[in-house]
């Protein structure tokens, strides 16, 4: 059951969305006053919003500027990847015996509409997805301190909103990632919890992927 959203979460996936769509960028200073207006709200849950996504290193308090979008390095985002997938790599080795055959079911699902968003070009759907994907076995692992730890390391990775593939980059990238998941899925199927372990720490969270995160 998706927990209870407080008015500041509402206010923080709000600031979270406007990072991802290039409507924030780098540099450039949240106004407060704006996001008031917007949402009709009053000051305190957005400064509660704000004073989050700095602790999470999102954004940067300066003196006389407020707060402003912090630039996240391919550097950074490749150091951010090995820690998740140690993370992700135990969690998934926790959750292996709790997960039912509804939980695989719903994995494959989420495979086959990443495939579908991909071939759409529907990049903020693929990332809806894998985020679900990925958060049914985490959910299952038992261990509260572990599924905070990862959700607050994935949200400085807020650049989600891939809108220019002229080339077809993108897509060859999240095609390769999805077969991934397909592997992950399989050795969820057997059971291999150390197998899971060695492929989400060492191979499916490569600092390969890291341009895609940056936010420069």
């Amino acid at each position: 059951m998706e927990k209870f959203k407080t008015l500041k979460d509402h206010v923080y996936e709000y600031i979270a969305d406007q990072i991802r769509d290039g409507s924030l960028l780098p540099e450039q200073r949240v106004n407060e006053n704006v996001i008031c207006e917007s949402l009709n709200i009053s000051r305190t849950p957005v400064r509660e919003a704000l004073i989050q996504l700095t602790a999470e290193g999102v954004l940067e308090n300066r003196a006389r500027k407020g707060f402003v979008i912090k630039s996240i390095s391919e550097k950074d985002v490749g150091e951010i990847y090995a820690v998740i997938g140690v993370l992700d790599g135990y969690a998934a080795k926790s959750s292996c015996d709790h997960l039912t055959k509804q939980d695989l079911a719903d994995m494959a699902f989420y495979i086959e509409t990443m495939d579908l968003a991909i071939k759409a070009g529907n990049f903020e759907m693929y990332h809806k997805q894998q985020v679900a994907f990925h958060q049914t076995y985490i959910d299952q692992c038992g261990n509260d301190a572990l599924i905070d730890s990862i959700d607050k390391l994935k949200n400085k990775l807020l650049k989600k909103s891939y809108t220019e593939d002229v080339s077809g980059s993108t897509q060859k990238v999240l095609y390769a990632t999805n077969d991934e998941h397909r592997e992950i899925l399989e050795l969820f199927k057997a059971t291999d919890k150390e197998g899971l372990f060695r492929y989400l720490s060492e191979k499916h969270w490569t600092p390969a992927y890291a341009a895609f995160d940056a936010i420069i």
